[in-house]
């Protein structure tokens, strides 16, 4: 059919099968169904077990580490939005310090805001500038406000650009019901592109989900997956499950490894 210069239609779902028209992948369906399921189920999965290169923190812009997933270790600056690991920071502060210096952002070099009024409106510029970063930040601030409906707004945008971070926010709105209306799958579905994209505490919950419901095998793949990250509470999950059989000592010592990897790799030599 393509020799003869018929453009064939691959399904969307399984990616296997071809038509050479609307009518054809219709009349085709009920016999197709069961296996198009099947191997789109398959397709889904080798994406969703696919261990990250990196976790979705990514690197500092200063000193190109891995950023920890420490959140109390490290900051993220007001002028520019950047997120910068706790070694930089303080090593700024020690420069200024010394030099009898103006304090400025490590990264940008402007002076911090100095007002929470000039603070916001640095923010919004980035936001209005389509930074995801800053996007999710402020989603992480009106939830903390109370303001829903803006959380939900302001985290969606970041997660049509991709930020795995805003897709964990989202799950959470999804799954309590705030800003938007309680929806499961909705929340299983953020949970996973979140997971996608190197979010280690949304691998963990997908992890404890599939537990929940007896699916042990899948449970364990994700805690793998989140421990080699550098989630220590995946870990900790793995112990529990080397313990009671779930687990076999070479997986278990390959992800020990690859865990404390992770936790050096963030550390400045």
């Amino acid at each position: 059919a393509q020799g003869d210069g018929i453009k064939l239609k691959t399904c969307t779902a399984c990616k296997s099968a071809r038509y050479c028209s609307v009518k054809c992948q219709k009349e085709h369906r009920p016999q197709h169904k069961r296996a198009c399921k099947k191997r789109a189920a398959e397709l889904h999965d080798e994406i969703l077990f696919k261990q990250p290169e990196s976790s979705y923190e990514g690197d500092c812009p200063i000193c190109c580490l891995p950023m920890s997933l420490d959140k109390t270790k490290s900051t993220m600056m007001a002028c520019c939005s950047k997120v910068i690991c706790d070694g930089c920071y303080h090593s700024n502060v020690v420069r200024i310090t010394r030099g009898s210096l103006e304090p400025t952002c490590p990264f940008c070099r402007h002076p911090p805001p100095k007002s929470k009024e000039e603070q916001d409106r640095n923010i919004m510029k980035r936001v209005n500038a389509s930074d995801p970063a800053a996007m999710a930040q402020m989603s992480f601030r009106r939830h903390k406000a109370g303001d829903y409906d803006d959380a939900f707004r302001y985290a969606n945008k970041a997660a049509e650009l991709g930020d795995a971070g805003a897709h964990f926010q989202l799950a959470c709105l999804f799954g309590e019901g705030k800003g938007v209306e309680k929806d499961a799958k909705k929340k299983v579905y953020h949970l996973e592109q979140a997971a996608i994209g190197g979010h280690a505490i949304a691998r963990h919950n997908l992890g404890c989900k599939e537990k929940k419901n007896g699916r042990v095998d899948r449970a364990i793949q994700h805690m793998i997956i989140a421990a080699k990250l550098g989630c220590d509470s995946s870990l900790d999950a793995l112990k529990d499950g080397f313990r009671g059989g779930m687990l076999s000592k070479e997986d278990f010592a390959a992800t020990l490894r690859a865990h404390q990897a992770a936790v050096d790799a963030t550390k400045s030599p």
